[in-house]
């Protein structure tokens, strides 16, 4: 029997609901290629890069597309394709084939978050290389599209985020698929249904299908779908929602590590609080700081706690009243000043393997001499010697 997410599944754009600013974008996007013989033109990026919590469409829009602009699909998953080898396997001839009967080509590359990343074994650098050749749309999924490995690709992509749809919407769809289905359900089960799927239409449908063979649905329950939330919807529920219990936890949600939620919180504090509050949701996140070196230099694990308290409900008890209005949160400075060292330091290892390597020396001693090693390489015959990437040879030029 086919699952009702597969039956339902959206074929044009108007089937897609719940993404009007998500599916905008897209048809920019795809109104920028002229299709010509299954060929496309030159517009500014060739990728297009979906990206939101699973169970919210991207897939499915990549199929949308391809029935739109009546192109063939090539469709595969980045967890096949994790290496440079494997790419140049399977996208590369892809890219290189025409449709044979379609108008043109479309190629997906399917929760690209499974690629590795340039310093594993080159699995984005050479994605990065085969959208620069494709004469084809590269339509490209991931769940979390700030992952620092895809830094690079978000850079060559136009950028589409999917958001978690709204239970309102999520009933409409179901009270649709029931009526082509010509069955009835409780008003308040599918309300039911659509609040715990949060966001997950997917998971509303899969409910939804199952839900329906059973004699008595009101029985049903639902276990709540523990999924992962981004920093933004943190710091939104610590600085607007209420103090409550269910906030101690919140940052095991979040995958991110602790030292860089204590950041993110140190830049947003003062975007949300002022006068008393400010002084308090700082000297919660001070003593943030004091047990955190407490558990490093001493070990005591057991501080993790206090450390969490802290952090969520400790910072949002510091307010008075209860935030309104939207607040634009924005990635510590310092956060990027540690990435772009790290960045920089990177690319000088990377170049001095590769030298001492070639002249058979140590690499303590080729980090040592990168001065002179540096005038040597402003020669393009040593650059190639050394098979220098163009973010190495980038670097050597500042």
């Amino acid at each position: 029997m086919q699952s009702w997410t597969e039956k339902y599944r959206p074929k044009i754009f108007e089937d897609v609901k719940g993404q009007d600013e998500a599916v905008a974008k897209i048809k920019s996007f795809t109104n920028s290629f002229k299709l010509s013989g299954g060929r496309v033109g030159k517009p500014l990026k060739k990728a297009l890069l979906l990206y939101g919590p699973p169970g919210t469409g991207k897939t499915t829009l990549a199929h949308v597309i391809a029935n739109e602009i009546d192109s063939e699909i090539f469709e595969l998953n980045a967890s096949d394709v994790r290496n440079k080898i494997k790419l140049q396997e399977i996208l590369k001839p892809a890219i290189e084939q025409k449709s044979l009967t379609k108008k043109g080509k479309i190629i997906l590359v399917d929760e690209v978050d499974g690629i590795s990343g340039y310093y594993d074994k080159g699995g984005i650098l050479e994605l990065l290389y085969l959208i620069g050749s494709a004469s084809y749309p590269i339509i490209i999924t991931a769940n979390d599209v700030w992952n620092k490995k895809l830094s690079s690709l978000r850079k060559k992509s136009e950028l589409v985020q999917l958001k978690e749809i709204d239970y309102k919407t999520i009933k409409d769809i179901m009270l649709n698929i029931l009526r082509k289905e010509n069955l009835f359900m409780n008003l308040n089960i599918l309300t039911s249904i659509a609040i715990r799927a949060k966001g997950d239409i997917r998971a509303a449908i899969n409910d939804l299908h199952a839900t329906s063979r059973m004699r008595d649905p009101s029985l049903i329950t639902f276990d709540e779908r523990n999924k992962e939330i981004d920093i933004f919807n943190a710091l939104r529920m610590i600085f607007k929602g209420k103090p409550t219990n269910s906030i101690l936890k919140l940052f095991d949600s979040v995958k991110m590590p602790i030292d860089e939620i204590i950041l993110w919180m140190e830049e947003n504090i003062p975007a949300e609080y002022q006068g008393e509050e400010l002084a308090k949701a700082f000297d919660a996140l001070s003593k943030v700081d004091i047990f955190k070196g407490r558990i490093y230099k001493q070990q005591y694990w057991r501080f993790l706690v206090y450390e969490n308290i802290l952090l969520s409900y400790g910072i949002s008890a510091s307010k008075q009243n209860i935030k309104t209005g939207f607040t634009s949160y924005k990635r510590s400075t310092r956060i990027l000043k540690i990435w772009l060292n790290n960045q920089r330091t990177a690319k000088k290892k990377s170049i001095a393997k590769k030298y001492a390597q070639y002249v058979h020396v140590g690499q303590k001693r080729a980090m040592n001499e990168f001065p002179i090693m540096k005038q040597i390489l402003k020669n393009p015959e040593a650059r190639k010697e050394l098979k220098l990437t163009e973010e190495e040879i980038d670097y050597l030029e500042k």
